[in-house]
């Protein structure tokens, strides 16, 4: 340190000098120091000009040399450089002290358990005859209805109160609960801080401690507002509050939570909570149920709730020296998970749901915040990041409630058309004026739902692709006519103004969290009117976004894709109606997976009834239990009285067909090959590829008499990538009573204007318009007849609308067979457009 204040006087002692006239080092005075301070603070580094209008401007520096005036400049910098980068090494010295410290308290923690469980280990080895409980588990519930002869008094309350404070503690830094560290989130330096779950006790825990640059009462006040950061809380009322001792508090809360899908009800909590500070400086924030399901508000308000219990649980915040705190957090929850179906069993009894939840989540957002605090965060179009942060809360939001569906928001269930997937709720005008008061001249929101099981499909890259290519599955007519309502005097019914998406989705981003696990964004579809007159207006849409859960490598709870159509304008208080889809990894679970869904009627398979291929007869009993995730799809429409019925009906279908198009990603971007798809099958080597390339090529050679390729003897993955990268169009089509698509070479992709993801979707008719189906009518039946047709110049249309001409097109029957079998089967029919372009 000596050193260090010698070398800052040397420092400073050689910028205050420069050379005079005969070569000597004179001091500059102290009105000459102040002067280039003045210009310094305006301009660190001026230029020669600006040197030179400095000393004519000031007579007291008119005998020094603009060089020396250039010195004095870089020292100046220079020296501005080393303070900051010495700034910089102190404050990572500190927060790696104070991370020091964490650790050497958690390796004592882990020392004293160790102890213990020697002990223990001992005394059953000893106790062989006899069943021992694990003390450590024990100690934590001993008596969890001890509070019903206290519960109505002040003193019965502070005792629950001290008591809940003392196993908070236990848990926090002592050895009450078998803590295990939390897989995947190693400790460390750069890391967000120190995780564990529980294992062998009643219900589920999870404990974090981390380092925060924030003071303790800063926190305190975060964290004690729940809804701000933990996701699920739907509502968190206090209903008793007064002091007790050392300037602590008790209230008494009333909390629901949202359930994360349609197939469980939600949970509520009826709790203690203590706010109080210890002799050494540091704040307790600790909380437990009080018992009684009827306790806390009517019985009509929770009918729609499922009573769940927390242990004693808070949060523990030591000050640290230099600045910032030392955050403990201790979630202990029972969330009865008998209440739900067996398949979503995981996700009320995984303490590692509940560390990714709330606790991960509590110290992530005081980070956030920190950053922001700090200035270290950086978010478009100029927006605050308070601002932002409150979008995101009321997307998310607005999705659980448009999930969950109350009674007391003004939700209740309608028929659709006899449907047993989709549920289909309503929610009155009366509930919207209270909250949007832009859209008091809608006659209210209708919310289209459901539930079904994914086999096999990462979450992350299946939100991802949702994200990033929004047309394999979206209708832009349906996202214009959300868009339309939100402007009064502007609602206009799906088809009344024609308009058609041209392909572009551009995407905004507007921030994120500092580990980009969520990002917030607007994202404008471009439209365009087919109508004449309309040809020169803007169709285009903008959505409010927000997406988390896409880096496969992060640990999250699930992964969503939320979005609200918003006007272009993006006002500040703009009214949010929220879709989306959310999908949650599912553990393992030793029961039987085929009867797990059986048990409600709501919910769809998606590995079930596809026609794309003959899986093996036990796909499903050899797939992996531990790659099962939930799929919840939500689409709110707005509607007017007099159109219920019909956006209802719209709805339904959309849905479907929203379902129908993610089933097909989800199978595509699988990675395994137990539910087949021709997005996987394509890949080079894949024996499924290589043998149709050849059925193909067989049979054009069997109809035609000629090659379809230029290559006599081809085989394996050359035949394949020849007939992929083949100059003239070449699609497949299945042989139903409508006939769809699926397969096409590069060149026929790029003809349609597709995907391999999107093909399976598109029919024969659909490429043609009405001359061109009337066309291909009688040569059909003629393909039919001889196996093979020869069409004339044509037209047919792209997916996105437009048209395409050819010169001449060819098609034939592929056989499944070799070309001398005289009992070939016919797997599909084949179509090479020659000399193909737009028009």
């Amino acid at each position: 340190m000596a050193m260090a204040v010698a070398n800052h006087r040397e420092s400073n002692d050689n910028i205050n000098r420069h050379l005079d006239s005969s070569g000597k080092y004179v001091r500059y005075t102290t009105e000459q120091v102040e002067a280039l301070e003045r210009v310094y603070s305006e301009c660190p580094k001026p230029t020669s000009l600006r040197r030179q209008q400095l000393i004519r401007e000031c007579p007291i520096l008119a005998h020094i040399e603009p060089k020396q005036i250039k010195v004095w400049f870089q020292n100046r910098r220079c020296r501005d450089k080393q303070r900051k980068e010495a700034s910089r090494l102190q404050s990572v010295n500190r927060k790696l002290s104070a991370m020091n410290k964490l650790l050497m308290e958690e390796n004592d923690r882990l020392q004293k358990q160790v102890s213990q469980l020697v002990c223990e280990n001992g005394y059953m080895k000893q106790q062989l005859t006899t069943v021992v409980t694990d003390a450590s588990c024990d100690s934590v519930d001993a008596n969890p209805q001890h509070s019903l002869r206290d519960a109505n008094s002040p003193a019965g309350l502070l005792a629950i109160a001290e008591e809940t404070l003392a196993e908070f503690l236990s848990k926090a830094t002592g050895t009450a609960v078998d803590w295990v560290q939390m897989p995947g989130m190693k400790p460390g330096p750069d890391s967000v801080g120190i995780f564990a779950i529980s294992q062998r006790c009643n219900g589920v825990a999870a404990r974090a401690c981390g380092l925060v640059s924030l003071e303790p009462m800063k926190i305190v006040e975060i964290l004690k507002d729940r809804p701000s950061w933990f996701r699920d809380c739907r509502s968190l009322e206090v209903f008793t509050m007064f002091p007790a001792g050392n300037g602590g508090t008790i209230e008494l809360l009333y909390m629901q939570t949202y359930a994360p899908t349609t197939l469980a009800p939600a949970r509520d909590f009826w709790t203690l909570r203590y706010t109080t500070s210890l002799d050494n400086g540091s704040f307790v924030v600790c909380e437990r149920s009080l018992s009684g399901s009827g306790a806390g508000p009517t019985p009509s308000s929770a009918a729609q709730f499922v009573r769940a219990e927390m242990l004693p649980s808070g949060y523990l915040i030591r000050p640290c020296d230099g600045g910032g705190s030392i955050i403990h957090i201790v979630d202990h929850i029972n969330l009865e998970g008998w209440s739900v179906p067996d398949v979503l069993r995981p996700l009320y009894e995984s303490s590692k749901v509940v560390a990714q939840k709330m606790t991960i989540a509590a110290l992530r957002y005081i980070r956030q915040i920190a950053h922001e605090t700090n200035g270290e965060v950086s978010y478009g179009l100029g927006r605050q990041p308070a601002v932002l942060r409150t979008f995101s809360q009321r997307l998310s939001s607005g999705f659980n409630d448009a999930v969950n569906g109350f009674n007391d928001d003004g939700w209740s269930i309608m028929h659709c058309n006899g449907a047993e997937d989709i549920i289909v709720a309503v929610n009155s005008t009366k509930h919207l004026n209270n909250i949007f008061t832009s859209l008091s001249f809608l006659g209210g929101v209708l919310c289209a739902k459901a539930s079904m099981l994914l086999q096999n499909v990462p979450p992350a890259v299946l939100i991802r692709f949702l994200r990033e290519h929004r047309s394999e599955w979206a209708d832009f007519n349906v996202d214009a006519y959300s868009a339309a309502t939100l402007k009064a005097g502007g609602f206009a019914y799906p088809g009344m103004r024609p308009t058609r998406f041209t392909g572009s989705q551009i995407i905004m981003p507007l921030g994120h969290t500092i580990e980009n696990e969520e990002m917030l964004e607007v994202v404008r579809l471009e439209g365009h009117s087919l109508v004449q007159e309309d040809a020169f207006v803007s169709r285009d849409v903008h959505l409010l976004q927000i997406c988390t859960g896409i880096d496969e490598n992060a640990v999250g709870a699930c992964s969503e894709l939320v979005f609200a159509p918003i006007n272009e304008m993006f006002p500040d208080d703009a009214p949010l109606i929220p879709s989306g889809f959310r999908v949650i990894p599912i553990d393992a679970k030793t029961s039987n997976g085929q009867d797990l869904l059986a048990i409600n009627h709501r919910t769809l398979d998606l590995t079930s009834s596809l026609d794309v291929g003959s899986a093996p007869e036990n796909a499903a009993t050899a797939s992996n239990p531990s790659s099962r995730s939930i799929l919840t799809i939500a689409f709110q429409f707005p509607f007017e009285n007099n159109l219920q019925d019909n956006v209802a009906n719209m709805a339904c279908q959309y849905v479907r067909s929203v379902i129908s198009s993610v089933q097909r990603v989800a199978m595509a971007v699988s990675p395994s090959g137990l539910n087949p798809s021709f997005g996987s099958k394509l890949s080079l080597g894949s024996p499924e590829a290589v043998t149709l390339a050849l059925w193909i090529c067989q049979s054009y050679n069997r109809h035609l008499g000629s090659d379809l390729l230029r290559t006599d003897s081809l085989g394996g993955d050359s035949l394949l990538r020849q007939l992929l990268d083949h100059q003239d169009a070449i699609l497949c089509c299945s042989l139903k009573p409508q006939p769809v698509f699926m397969f096409a070479n590069q060149a026929g992709l790029d003809m349609l204007e597709t995907t391999l993801v999107a093909l399976q979707d598109i029919t024969l008719e659909k490429i043609f318009d009405e001359s061109g189906r009337k066309a291909l009518c009688p040569d059909f039946a003629k393909l039919m007849q001889q196996g093979f047709a020869c069409l004339p110049s044509g037209m047919c249309v792209s997916t996105m609308g437009r048209h395409v001409s050819y010169e001449q097109a060819i098609s034939w029957k592929v056989f499944a067979e070799s070309e001398d079998n005289i009992n070939s089967n016919i797997h599909c029919l084949a179509f090479l457009f020659v000399n193909w372009s737009f028009i």
